[in-house]
């Protein structure tokens, strides 16, 4: 297996937005950032595949929501590559199933979808958010997760919107008095299914604005921090810009995260050094450099 992925998440094309009364998200330099992530991958990384693991837009309207899904698509496909996409909570809440999956060039069926590419299969899942209530994953498509899982001889990575970890949130701005906005209500049970086929490497997720790592039971789940997070406390603030970089190779994988808080994260996949049915669960919160 050989693969490159150039990832980004959490965009929020949209209005500006703020929290407990300070500017968080610079949502008016989403599309700057998104243009030079896409020059990057055009000349620089050259990636297998583009994954967007959702929440392009910091939502308004229809209307307005789909203009602005379609100027993200669009400058995205200035990078030349092939693009994956997750359905972000903030991307549902005016713009449809069928209408995203129309924005990604794709014809009417469910957000959930599998493929493989350089010798890896790829997942990508739809986790649902109820606003103030809940984060859940549905039972059809945990059953059809096994299923795909079961029929693959590829190692797998898995890509989602929400994290299936168990996090520890102090700290975090947005979900620190939140748990139940920010994890997936039955995640254990997704981790089962994860752990059971023996064949996951890697999931990947957003939606938390930091950069963290996990690993449970042998599988490393990794958080991507927003491409427009605000760095600083307030206005006038200054951008993450941060995107990852995964490269997947028959002996480790490489996950390279740039922008202002940079960070790297190294899996051996050696023989015996990579065992999805280890017990123990370790978790590190990776602190700006």
């Amino acid at each position: 297996m050989n693969l490159t992925l150039g990832i980004l998440t959490d965009l929020h094309f949209g209005p500006a937005a703020t929290f407990d009364g300070k500017l968080r998200k610079l949502t008016h330099h989403a599309a700057a950032l998104t243009r030079e992530f896409a020059r990057k991958m055009r000349d620089e990384t050259r990636p297998d595949l583009i994954v967007n693991l959702g929440d392009v837009l910091e939502d308004e309207s229809p209307e307005i929501d789909r203009a602005r899904y379609a100027e993200c698509m669009a400058l995205l496909a200035e990078s030349g590559c092939e693009r994956l996409h997750v359905a972000g909570n903030h991307d549902r809440v005016h713009l449809a199933a069928r209408e995203l999956r129309a924005l990604w060039g794709l014809d009417d069926g469910p957000l959930y979808r599998s493929l493989d590419c350089g010798g890896v299969h790829l997942v990508t899942l739809a986790t649902h958010e109820t606003k103030d209530v809940d984060v859940t994953i549905d039972d059809a498509q945990l059953g059809w997760l096994e299923a795909d899982l079961a029929a693959t001889r590829l190692p797998s990575i898995v890509l989602m919107h929400h994290p299936a970890s168990e996090q520890h949130l102090a700290g975090n701005r947005w979900f620190s008095r939140a748990p139940h906005l920010a994890l997936v209500k039955q995640r254990r049970r997704l981790r089962a299914v994860l752990e059971a086929s023996g064949k996951v490497l890697l999931v990947i997720n957003g939606h938390l604005h930091w950069n963290h790592l996990d690993v449970i039971h042998g599988v490393p789940y990794v958080t991507v921090q927003s491409l427009v997070e605000n760095l600083d406390d307030d206005a006038p603030g200054r951008a993450a810009a941060a995107h990852a970089v995964v490269k997947v190779g028959p002996r480790r994988i490489s996950i390279e995260v740039a922008g202002g808080e940079p960070c790297r994260y190294q899996f051996e996949l050696d023989a015996g050094s990579f065992d999805t049915k280890r017990d123990g669960v370790s978790s590190m919160k990776v602190p700006p450099t």
